[in-house]
């Protein structure tokens, strides 16, 4: 097993890391900033497009795509570095167009969806001249448990009839959404794992509503948003349905794998961020007469945040290694075991870092509570801990058994 990155990913990766220090993170706090006037908070700021417009004209654009024409053709592997880098600042995903839900979205498109999706969807994805969102997630159900989705994707001749309601539909709020992925029933009857369909559904087709804005922990996260959206007598093409009907769980399996690892690593770089401000907080600040790096127990706390990074992020390495050499089918203990280790390891280190902070890790003078509550939402998003420590605990028993 080789973890060494290729040199390409190398060179992205130290130019990823330089736009973001430079480019990106100077004006992280003011684009942020929740002080913004309410008309100005749900539409994409000018200096945003400023920087996207910038890195893609220095070829640091869809970097995720496995596509050497459309992206940077790097193996997940290769990927995983620059993700960390993307992941120090909670909108340079975006600014290199790498931001989810669109990377998966485009995954699915690009791997599954027929030559007119691509053209209708896929091609302005990857322009960055939309933006998208995915509706799995039902307020009515445990949804960690897909088969109990409530939601139905019924084939009606020539057309496709959506209904149901969706919530945590991660950027439903974005001025430029123009689509999203419904994932419902459509064959109650089926194998399990062929009962379900994704349907590409435009945000302005007859039937469908958003309802409510959702918060996160306390957090609106404008101009993206987490939407509660409705779908009612929504009539579509048949054409729209991705891959065919039944087809939804294989396309979700191929589409969760990078996206997990994306996920991960930009977690690894926020936990960074995190220890590079505790660190800096403990030698600057004085209380009781000695800085606190010497108060407490806070110097083993900062060790002990280093280690806990550096075996996340190994752990990570070896994920994304055995989702290029096995597939997911291969790689789903790995993956799962990330998904469970990181976000946690991420949540403690900014709990430490906020807590080093005072008062001020509370507030928005600093990344660290909205960096806590990304965290915290990623150990149920895409997946809660107990899930993923079932495929886990599944794969060791299969070990053992005749």
């Amino acid at each position: 097993m080789d973890l060494t990155p290729s040199d390409a990913s190398k060179e992205l990766t130290e130019r990823v890391e330089a736009f973001v220090e430079q480019r990106i993170l100077p004006l992280e706090s003011e684009l942020l900033s929740a002080d913004r006037p309410e008309d100005q908070r749900w539409q994409e700021p000018e200096a945003v497009r400023a920087l996207k417009t910038a890195a893609r004209a220095e070829g640091l654009w869809n970097l995720f795509l496995p596509d050497a024409e459309l992206g940077a053709g790097l193996s997940n592997l290769d990927y995983a570095p620059l993700a960390e880098r993307m992941g120090r600042s909670l909108i340079a995903p975006e600014i290199f167009n790498c931001n989810a839900p669109d990377t998966g979205n485009m995954e699915v498109l690009y791997h599954y969806g027929s030559e007119a999706q691509k053209a209708e969807w896929l091609v302005p994805l990857l322009a960055g001249e939309i933006r998208s969102a995915f509706c799995m997630t039902e307020p009515g159900v445990a949804s960690s448990d897909a088969t109990n989705m409530e939601a139905t994707a019924v084939v009606d001749g020539d057309e496709v009839v959506l209904n149901g309601r969706k919530w945590w539909s991660t950027g439903i709020g974005h001025p430029d959404c123009a689509v999203v992925i419904f994932m419902a029933l459509t064959d109650p009857d089926a194998d399990r794992h062929r009962r379900h369909s994704m349907v590409l559904c435009p945000v302005d087709a007859p039937g469908v509503k958003i309802e409510r804005m959702l918060h996160a922990m306390g957090f609106d996260d404008a101009p993206y948003g987490h939407g509660e959206v409705s779908f009612t007598d929504v009539r579509l093409p048949a054409s729209n349905i991705i891959a065919g009907p039944g087809r939804g769980f294989e396309i979700a399996q191929g589409r969760l794998g990078p996206g997990r690892i994306h996920h991960c690593m930009r977690l690894i770089g926020l936990a960074e961020r995190a220890l590079e401000l505790a660190c800096k907080r403990a030698l600057s600040r004085t209380a009781f007469g000695r800085p606190l790096a010497k108060l407490g127990g806070n110097a083993e706390r900062i060790a002990d945040a280093r280690i806990a990074i550096e075996q996340s992020r190994l752990l990570v390495m070896k994920a994304a290694w055995a989702l290029d050499t096995h597939g997911i089918r291969g790689a789903m203990s790995e993956v799962s075991q990330i998904k469970v280790a990181v976000p946690n390891m991420a949540q403690n280190v900014i709990d430490m870092a906020m807590q080093l902070h005072g008062g001020g890790g509370l507030s928005e003078d600093f990344p660290l509570a909205a960096a806590w509550a990304g965290a915290r939402a990623l150990r149920l998003a895409d997946g809660p801990d107990e899930v993923h420590r079932m495929i886990v605990a599944r794969a060791e028993f299969e070990k053992y058994l005749g």
